[in-house]
């Protein structure tokens, strides 16, 4: 885990928020490779999950919400962790993290549990009071649902159908930690996709196996992940059935829920990445109930009036992405040489090609280079780098993530074709010059 945090920061996927001074708790900001990184993931899965389909249509509702959307989702009332203080090592722990009521770090005594809500407040207007209290979301579901009759109307949809959105959403953690993967300000992808009750089941389970396979798709080993339905004790209050998509991350989870002992400071443990979750009928009802809007759904060829159940795959982009840096990364030798390499799948990686000139001091070749590499940015993210010798540049792509390496050399001058190299087979193609952007399209499809 240290040598990809270090990665991170080195190669500008990952800061420390406010780091000047002194840094932000668990709150992060995404570099010039984490930008582009984070851009490429949420266009594969708004790719898979409304383009690819014909019954889902996209959403971007705002953060801030009407407060009475939290009293009717349960939030203000029910969205609490209990917490205790060790009073030894001065640590705070979820209270279900406790062993025998002793902490989990150093076996010390702890207080008594305390209730901590997990909504950031904020006031809206010139005077704060209780009148302008609203929250910052700590879901991105609810714009969703109180949007439900809207989409309906405009979009003409027929259950079952989904709304797919992506957004920040915050919550004030107070146990946080192991790098992203736990942050007060976080950005998710959620579906809530809609079904006739008594489908609901058939629905989940489907949604399960396909959400599992779009990471295992996108270049997560298939050995590094697992579906862990939730017990019944586990379950939400609104929740039919769960089932988290579990990610084994290289961190500590001492302390966490792992409720198969799994997960040591040394081995990493199993931790979520992805809830599905069967919410029943009981969002729409809560929003109907409380707003007096009739959120009931008509079917017109049954002539049937009904509030739809709602399947929601649920995922953490932050998380995402960790685990998608953390299973690409790998170290191997090459020439008695170390070689770190991000194999990121070539849909995500930050850069899809770059342009490396053998020589830097030979006009010609620069010229060639710098031509192609303008003429490439017209179709994908490229990167143009003469700062150092053709292996330290190689290496340098390969700690990035980087597919494919354009080397312009002498040749070059007279063949008019330039070296193509593969990231990891490290195979070699010598490609014309008109043909480089056919060439990397194909296959990048």
């Amino acid at each position: 885990m240290d040598k990809i945090v270090s990665l991170c920061k080195r190669r500008g996927f990952i800061f420390q928020s406010s780091e000047i001074y002194g840094g932000l708790a668990s709150t992060w900001d995404y570099g010039p490779l984490g930008a582009e990184l984070k851009r490429n993931l949420k266009e594969a899965w708004w790719r898979s999950n409304v383009y690819e389909r014909d019954d889902i249509e996209g959403l971007d509702a705002s953060i801030l919400m009407h407060p009475m959307t939290w009293m009717a989702s349960g939030h203000v009332t029910s969205f609490e962790d209990t917490l205790a203080d060790c009073k030894s090592c001065k640590k705070r722990f979820k209270v279900e993290h406790l062993v025998k009521n002793k902490c989990p770090e150093c076996g010390g005594d702890v207080t008594e549990p305390r209730q901590f809500n997990l909504m950031l407040k904020t006031y809206l207007g010139a005077v704060e009071n209780e009148a302008s209290l609203t929250y910052l979301r700590p879901e991105t579901a609810q714009g969703i649902f109180v949007n439900f009759q809207n989409v309906v109307n405009a979009s003409r949809k027929k259950i079952p159908f989904g709304i797919a959105q992506i957004g920040k959403a915050f919550r004030n953690e107070v146990t946080t930690g192991n790098f992203t993967f736990r942050s007060r300000e976080f950005e998710q992808m959620e579906i809530e996709f809609f079904v006739k009750p008594g489908t609901d089941e058939e629905w989940y389970k489907k949604w399960v196996e396909d959400r599992f396979d779009w990471y295992i798709k996108f270049g997560i080993k298939k050995e590094n992940l697992r579906k862990r339905p939730h017990e019944k004790h586990e379950l939400a209050h609104y929740a039919k059935s769960c089932t988290d998509i579990e990610y084994k991350f290289p961190f500590s989870t001492k302390g966490a829920r792992l409720p198969d002992g799994q997960g040591s400071a040394s081995g990493g443990g199993w931790s979520e990445l992805e809830g599905i979750a069967n919410r029943t009928d009981f969002d729409l009802k809560q929003h109907m109930n409380l707003s007096t809007k009739d959120l009931q759904y008509f079917d017109e060829e049954t002539r049937e009036r009904y509030i739809p159940y709602v399947i929601e795959p649920s995922g953490g982009i932050d998380r995402s992405i960790l685990a998608f840096l953390t299973d690409s990364y790998r170290e191997e030798k090459v020439k008695d040489e170390k070689r770190v390499v991000l194999g990121l799948h070539r849909k995500l990686a930050p850069i899809k090609a770059a342009i490396l000139p053998l020589l830097k001091n030979r006009d010609e070749i620069v010229k060639i280079g710098k031509s192609l590499a303008a003429d490439l940015r017209k179709s994908m993210r490229v990167m143009y780098d003469d700062t150092a010798s053709i292996g330290r540049l190689y290496r340098r792509q390969d700690e990035i993530g980087t597919p494919y390496c354009i080397t312009v050399d002498v040749e070059s001058l007279t063949d008019k074709k330039v070296t193509v190299r593969d990231r990891d087979s490290m195979k070699q193609d010598r490609v014309s010059l008109p043909q480089v952007k056919e060439y990397l399209l194909e296959k990048f499809e």
